[in-house]
């Protein structure tokens, strides 16, 4: 479960509303929770940590946050770090906290950042840790800047400082590019790595890394399997791609992609859930909802049988590497 959403991404989401998905995940077998400072900014963590604190106490629950950005609050004669360029797969918060992000890589960043989530979260154990959105996709010309933070600075070092003494499972990259995953993975041991957007039905960018995560057994997790929305109902439903409107050829690929499946009876949205699991690198993919009634339709997508010549009609057209 992606919560994202709870952070209200593209439309508010109220606290109950953010109770019932959470529990309507849970309820479908989902018990993997992944969240950010960044998402409403600690909104997410904030209704998160609630739900499995208060109403699910019990609940056996995997959880991930990310790393890399500080929550801070603009005072009179304070001055702050500027912002990074904005990224551009970021859509804003339509009900986040009144916070500024400030991006930090470096040693005691990393920690504050992982001690802040606890605090927002009420919850001591956080089983995976993030590096979020490091990369030239969202710092542009700061990029070198905040890599240099996160290796010489020892931003790493913190990750692996934690994880040696057990306080947490694992950590990795949270990004939407693979490149940068691949340079990371040459300058720490990663144990797992979430990657959004990057290998789906619509767009495979990723093979290199995926092949170099199974040779090397660091587990890769995928989000973004709807690539913003359009591959959840394709072009008659919501037209986004990459958080951004859809580009004409990528429309005319989606309703490519849709008549293959409406020649097997498989909606469009569950060849894009189920795809990433054609390669073996990719061991979760994550699923934002907003509303208890879409948490169940993904779990009917997830779950629905699909036909190997689905993905053999598929490559045949060229339609997916």
């Amino acid at each position: 479960m992606g919560c994202a959403s709870l952070g209200g991404l593209y439309a508010p989401v109220d606290a109950a509303t953010c109770m019932v998905t959470l529990r309507a995940a849970l309820d479908a077998g989902m018990n993997y929770f992944d969240a950010a400072p960044m998402y409403g900014l600690g909104r997410a963590e904030h209704m998160l940590g609630y739900f499995l604190r208060e109403q699910v106490p019990a609940a056996p629950a995997v959880v991930s946050t990310k790393v890399g950005r500080l929550m801070t609050r603009e005072r009179p004669g304070r001055i702050l770090p500027p912002a990074a360029e904005k990224n551009p797969l970021d859509a804003g918060w339509e009900n986040g906290l009144p916070f500024r992000e400030v991006f930090d890589y470096s040693y005691d960043a990393i920690m504050r950042s992982f001690d802040d989530s606890q605090q927002r979260m009420g919850r001591s154990q956080i089983d995976i840790l993030f590096v979020h959105d490091i990369g030239k996709l969202t710092h542009t010309d700061a990029s070198q800047f905040h890599w240099d933070a996160l290796t010489r600075g020892g931003g790493f070092r913190a990750l692996a400082d934690l994880r040696d003494a057990g306080i947490i499972r694992g950590f990795g990259l949270g990004v939407n590019e693979a490149e940068v995953v691949l340079d990371a993975m040459g300058e720490a041991r990663l144990d797992c790595t979430l990657l959004a957007g990057r290998h789906t039905l619509l767009e495979q960018n990723a093979d290199t890394l995926l092949e170099k995560a199974h040779r090397d057994g660091m587990s890769i997790v995928i989000g973004g399997v709807f690539n913003s929305g359009i591959l959840a109902a394709g072009n008659a439903g919501n037209r986004k791609f990459n958080y951004k409107d859809v580009p004409e050829a990528v429309a005319a690929k989606v309703d490519a992609l849709a008549e293959v499946c409406d020649e097997f009876d498989v909606p469009l949205a569950a060849a894009a859930i189920q795809f990433p699991f054609q390669h073996e690198a990719v061991t979760s993919v994550l699923i934002g909802a907003k509303h208890p009634d879409r948490v169940r339709q993904n779990v009917e997508w997830f779950e629905r049988p699909l036909p190997d010549e689905l993905w053999q009609a598929l490559r045949s057209k060229g339609l997916v590497s």
